[in-house]
């Protein structure tokens, strides 16, 4: 088992996910809460002005989701439960790439997990 908690970012690039919508389809299973990121006026950011966002809670498994980007989490590390696979399969499904960028630099590598036995 990793010591480490479970820690991805994933992006769309620049198609945009509907969160209204993912809210709806998510809180059928999972606790759904919105939430906005602080900013300011003199911040310099590429989403800036895409503050708005879900915090998604399966079982050890929970992602932030904005419309371009996702980072799914754990707060502490433990095996994936099926209710935290499905989460992660949804995420990656709706943000497949793992670049911030379609240019060939800043990637991401998805860290290894262990699923709950019998699983």
């Amino acid at each position: 088992m990793s010591s480490k908690p479970y820690h991805y970012v994933r992006f769309t690039w620049l198609r945009k996910v509907d969160l209204e919508k993912m809210a709806v389809e998510l809180g059928e299973k999972f606790r759904v809460e919105h939430r906005t990121l602080p900013s300011s006026e003199t911040e310099f950011s590429l989403f800036k002005d895409e503050r708005e966002g879900l915090k998604v809670t399966a079982d050890t498994l929970s992602a932030f989701l904005y419309p371009m980007k996702a980072v799914l989490y754990q707060r502490e590390a433990a095996p994936f439960t099926p209710k935290d696979l499905e989460l992660r399969r949804i995420v990656l499904e709706r943000y497949p790439r793992s670049r911030p960028t379609p240019l060939p630099w800043s990637f991401s590598v998805e860290p290894k997990f262990e699923k709950v036995e019998g699983d």
